[in-house]
């Protein structure tokens, strides 16, 4: 790409630990001129951040290198659906790949402006589903609080795409948030409140530590879960204070989303670590997007980078059909294909939750592959991950005597007829555990030669 002029080297004082992960000369030349004040110590404070985040349309027009035709065209689209980047999240950037997954997340793109077949406002009906303004009852123990309308950035996918051009962004007021109090305590059947937005960490800390008081006040209230982007977006505001605050209002669970291997950079393992530290075990919610994460062998790489910073993959969240972001969306046989094809080749705590979160307020309907090949009463034909195909016995409610005595030989001519023959489990040839077999039978070890 074209640098805009009047770039410069780094100057000596700039240095940051970040910047290692913007791709090469080209991204610290551009970082430099959009943020000529920079030093090691303003890169690390979180208010810096906010300050110089991008958000007008002069800053993308020297980012993207704009003609004054295009200008026009990016404007009427920010003045729809904004944005915002923070220089940390920018400069992991890659501008050499026009394909960059931390780009496609965080730039505006002419896609958006697109009308595809599907595409609505309110696609899980949110509104709809709220007593009060702002919290969603949708299902029967919990409720879902937007206790704020702002983020450190706006994720071109994000679900809440609606909110951007409303008018709406900023904390909800806090007689908005009395009323969402009041409503969970007239409501005995609520024992979890997520607190979500916009970004619940970008709320002011002492009316945060308010919020989360008033509710670990209610007695039937057990649990508050947060979900935030902060540690993947500006991990440099989970500073010790904030983790702090939060640690008194325990049991805490934080939800976080990394989209990409990318991301798990040294500041967001620090984020995560502090957080864990305190004892608020963290999680992830990726959603699954086109030229993003949509391969077996990307999101096994996050999912393997978020085991080794100790955060549990959750969720692999279909791309919800929101207007705006119909260029994310993936066939849901391509999320069923991922947890496939992770399925038994990597560990059980690597592996996300496939779900749709279904239109019309359906809620989270969970999808994985078809393991069950076969059934009847009394057996049950499995497919493993390799292609291995098992009788199982299906334990009965009657007693074993009497099931033997009535089931004869247990063959049942209106089931598949390897469902009645397979006696023993039948390994594909063609796997590495069935060469690993072969091996151990020719070898001395196993036939007493030693």
């Amino acid at each position: 790409m074209n640098l805009p002029s009047g770039a410069k080297e780094d100057p000596p004082n700039r240095i940051s630990g970040s910047l290692k992960f913007g791709c090469g000369q080209a991204n610290e030349l551009l970082i430099s001129s959009l943020w000529p004040d920079m030093t090691h110590d303003t890169w690390r404070d979180w208010k810096w951040q906010m300050a110089h985040t991008l958000t007008s349309v002069e800053s993308l027009s020297v980012i993207l290198n704009l003609k004054p035709h295009q200008v026009a065209r990016y404007k009427r689209l920010i003045d729809i659906y904004h944005y915002a980047i923070t220089p940390y999240y920018f400069s992991l950037i890659d501008w050499t790949d026009p394909e960059d997954p931390v780009r496609k997340q965080s730039i505006p793109d002419l896609k958006e402006l697109e009308v595809e077949i599907v595409g609505n406002n309110d696609p899980l009906d949110e509104e709809k589903d709220m007593p009060v303004p702002g919290l969603v009852h949708r299902y029967p123990d919990r409720v879902l609080a937007v206790v704020t309308n702002m983020c450190s950035m706006y994720c071109r996918h994000c679900t809440r795409k609606r909110i951007w051009g409303s008018g709406d962004e900023g904390t909800v007021t806090t007689k908005e948030l009395a009323a969402m109090i009041h409503y969970i305590r007239k409501s005995p059947e609520v024992r979890e409140v997520v607190v979500s937005g916009g970004d619940p960490l970008m709320v002011n800390l002492d009316l945060l530590d308010w919020f989360l008081g008033e509710l670990g006040l209610i007695s039937h209230v057990e649990v508050i879960r947060i979900g935030t982007r902060v540690p993947v977006v500006l991990p440099m505001k989970v500073t010790d204070e904030l983790v702090s605050m939060l640690a008194t209002h325990r049991p805490l669970w934080i939800n976080t989303q990394f989209n990409h291997p990318r991301e798990i950079t040294p500041e967001a393992r620090e984020a995560c670590d502090r957080i864990l530290r305190a004892g608020i075990p963290v999680s992830n919610q990726s959603v699954l997007m086109r030229g993003i994460n949509d391969s077996p062998e990307v999101m096994k790489d996050l999912c393997h980078a978020l085991q080794r910073i100790m955060v549990r993959p959750y969720y692999l969240f279909q791309c919800d059909p929101v207007r705006g972001v119909e260029h994310f969306r993936t066939s849901v046989w391509k999320g069923m294909e991922i947890i496939e094809k992770m399925r038994g080749y990597t560990g059980g705590l690597c592996i996300p939750t496939f779900v749709v979160d279904a239109p019309g307020g359906g809620g989270k309907i969970p999808l994985q592959p078809f393991y069950m090949l076969s059934a009847t009463d009394r057996d049950i034909l499995l497919r493993n991950y390799e292609g291995m195909i098992i009788k199982y016995f299906n334990p009965q409610d009657t007693d074993i005597p009497a099931l033997r005595k009535s089931g004869g030989n247990g063959r049942d001519e209106a089931v598949p007829r390897v469902l009645n023959e397979q006696a023993v489990p039948s390994l594909p040839k063609e796997t590495s555990r069935y060469r690993r077999r072969m091996k151990k039978n020719l070898s001395p070890l196993y036939k007493g030669d030693m």
